[in-house]
């Protein structure tokens, strides 16, 4: 009975201690809306968030969006490994917010889905910042291998307000391979 009422206060103290955390992060809010169209195309990593599925790749990462007929979008990622060697993987995206288009969740291992959310992108869609609400995950993608350093810093200066640490990513080598 002793260690029930132990484990149940572990868990009770885990619990609010999880809450705290969680409410000293800032909401995190996507953009109004995207279309979907626009978004389409490649996209190429400029800096992110070290993580263990991107471990494969040194350089020249893409990620290449295109609509399907039932709304889904088919997701191709793409970069070169340490090796020189290309590594693809195909996914799917679905919206899990139809009103705004910027929340989707994203497979590419059946049944295990990603949450995908556009936080920040371009008037004309040049550029996108890409991360989830546990704030372990997250990318700045351009339309170009290059991105202007007066573009990648003002996105910088508003990851801190969003509860994201800049000081933790890291930039995206590209060797001009990269352009398809």
């Amino acid at each position: 009975m002793r260690t029930r009422h132990i484990l149940l206060l572990g868990g009770l103290i885990g619990f609010s201690a999880g809450m705290l955390t969680a409410a000293s992060e800032p909401r995190l809010e996507t953009v109004q809306h995207i279309d979907l169209n626009r978004y389409a195309g490649r996209w190429y990593e400029i800096a992110r968030y070290p993580n263990r599925f991107e471990k494969k790749c040194a350089r020249d990462v893409t990620a290449e969006y295109s609509t399907k007929q039932n709304g889904d979008l088919r997701v191709v990622n793409s970069c070169t490994a340490p090796d020189g060697r290309m590594v693809r993987s195909e996914g799917t995206a679905k919206v899990v917010d139809a009103s705004t288009n910027a929340k989707l969740k994203v497979a590419f291992f059946w049944p295990f889905y990603g949450k995908y959310w556009v936080l920040d992108f371009g008037e004309n869609y040049e550029y996108a910042v890409v991360g989830e609400p546990g704030r372990d995950y997250l990318w700045i993608l351009s339309r170009t291998p290059e991105m202007p350093d007066a573009v990648y810093g003002k996105i910088l200066n508003r990851l801190p307000a969003r509860g994201y640490d800049p000081e933790k990513l890291v930039r995206t080598p590209q060797s001009g391979a990269a352009k398809h």
